[in-house]
């Protein structure tokens, strides 16, 4: 499959919202957060186009995280807010903002894995969208329907990924400019810390 790219993708953050992020178990639920926010800080990097959605921010699934606004603020304004529609990709709002984009690759991710992301990935996928669905910024109540969705996922054809994947597959050249910024953005948001001795020695991706 060639890889994504910047010009021809575009990320799709479904229900991040503090009610929801509540219900991540099967991983920590703070590092699927701050998943979420690199994956909006490498699209701003990149100048990927970004959808978000949430779901009854007036209920119990609460707002989206306030993160979120910080980095994109314009994309969060933008935001679809559905009433309710459980497969953001049936809601025509969220589905026309997608087209708008005149993307066909699509970067994913959702809470919860097992609701939010599914659906929509599949159905995208279904339309002739490539979809990447990022594993660590997305995340369900239970290991085991987690497990049922990602394998329902890997059967439709949606490839499941890790934000360090996908971040570098599209960055592609560390050497340039997008790919100085966006190697700064793991080791400072996604992965462990480096100690400074082994930064010394020229340790690299």
């Amino acid at each position: 499959m060639p890889p994504f790219t910047p010009s021809d993708t575009a990320f799709l953050l479904i229900d991040h919202q503090v009610g929801t992020m509540q219900l991540i178990k099967n991983i920590d639920s703070a590092h699927a957060g701050r998943m979420a926010v690199a994956l909006a800080k490498a699209a701003k990097i990149m100048g990927v186009p970004v959808v978000m959605t949430s779901s009854q921010e007036d209920r119990i699934q609460g707002p989206l995280m306030p993160e979120l606004e910080q980095v994109l603020p314009e994309a969060f304004a933008s935001r679809v807010k559905r009433a309710g529609v459980v497969n953001a990709w049936t809601d025509p709002a969220f589905r026309n903002a997608v087209q708008a984009t005149g993307r066909r690759n699509l970067v994913m991710a959702g809470v919860t894995t097992d609701v939010c992301l599914v659906f929509p990935a599949i159905d995208a996928v279904q339309e002739g969208f490539r979809v990447q669905a990022v594993m660590d910024a997305s995340g369900s109540p239970f290991e085991l329907s987690e497990d049922m969705a990602r394998r329902r996922m890997e059967a439709s054809g949606v490839i499941l990924t890790a934000t360090n994947t996908l971040v570098a597959e599209m960055a592609q050249n560390w050497s340039t400019a997008n790919g100085s910024q966006l190697i700064q953005l793991l080791f400072t948001d996604v992965l462990p810390p480096v100690t400074p001795s082994v930064v010394a020695k020229g340790a690299a991706i």
